[in-house]
């Protein structure tokens, strides 16, 4: 029998090679992992030799995996994600509400909410130190799931897959108008009362555009085709020029967003249409016991 010895990957060369696949180029990849563009790319090389098969084509000005490096940046992704929970696992059970929490929000949830639950997270939590990044939900998901990100707090429902949710809170949807629109003058409105307006929507892939939509898809409202819009301030100021309607999240009306020039809010008769806005993340996370206490924080106090 011939013994073959087992290879000894290293961890460093995995990340240099997930690095290119995210980046496409030796050089940013090299930024990305704080080494030098040589040192990178000889180590890849290394690597190659190691497997005994090519895992990259490189070319002047463009840089692609082979069907080999495809397969095996997959492989490199789950086995750095797992060398990341050991570690994460063996600092949380040191402390389990303090170090690095890697949170997702969308862009229609995070500058709404963050306002309201910052302070308290801080108070509630002083050990635990927030790392905030902004995500449409199909990169979100992507995310948590490649183990990028802890914990994800967007519109449900979604695909699960491997991860688990919980609702935090349900939030209302407000129509916005211009202000001298003729049922700006109403304390509240029906989804009725819209009909044979025009919607200003986000732009697609925003999940709070397609929930638009559906609240208003059997009202007649007609879908501006030739507008789309990157943030809910862009539907806010179109509304302000006179462009259309728009429905906003109600805490997208609260606070310093609350009296913008040129528009007024108006709520839905009950029973008003809402969205459900909840956390995700793995089932194999390491952060369990911060990610819940995170979340009732949320629950208990978001408006």
């Amino acid at each position: 029998m011939v013994y073959i010895a087992p290879m000894d990957l290293k961890l460093k060369d995995l990340r240099y090679l997930v690095a290119v696949a995210e980046q496409r180029h030796f050089g940013r990849a090299a930024a990305q992992c704080c080494v030098s563009q040589p040192t990178l790319s000889a180590q890849l090389k290394k690597l190659e030799e190691s497997l005994g098969v090519q895992l990259i084509e490189r070319a002047p000005h463009n840089v692609t995996l082979t069907p080999a490096g495809e397969e095996i940046v997959a492989r490199a992704r789950r086995i750095l994600e797992a060398s990341d929970e050991m570690v994460t696992l063996a600092r949380s059970q040191r402390d389990p509400l303090g170090g690095r929490l890697r949170v997702a929000l969308l862009p229609t949830i995070g500058p709404y909410l963050l306002p309201h639950v910052a302070p308290l997270v801080r108070k509630a939590l002083p050990r635990l130190e927030l790392r905030l990044y902004e995500y449409q939900t199909g990169p979100m998901l992507e995310k948590l799931r490649n183990g990028e990100l802890d914990v994800g707090i967007l519109a449900l429902p979604v695909d699960l897959d491997g991860l688990e949710s919980r609702e935090l809170y349900r939030e209302a949807f407000t129509v916005a108008l211009p202000e001298r629109h003729p049922l700006a003058g109403r304390e509240q409105l029906r989804v009725g009362d819209l009909k044979g307006e025009t919607l200003l929507l986000l732009e697609e892939g925003h999940c709070l555009r397609d929930q638009a939509l559906e609240v208003c898809s059997r009202a007649g409202v007609r879908d501006a085709q030739d507008f789309r819009a990157t943030s809910l301030e862009t539907l806010r100021q179109m509304v302000a020029t006179g462009a259309g309607v728009t429905l906003l999240p109600e805490l997208a009306g609260r606070g310093a967003y609350r009296n913008a020039r040129g528009v007024v809010l108006r709520p839905f008769a009950k029973p008003a249409p809402v969205r459900h806005i909840g956390a995700l993340w793995r089932k194999t996370t390491a952060r369990r016991a911060a990610i819940e206490a995170l979340s009732q924080l949320i629950s208990e106090h978001a408006p």
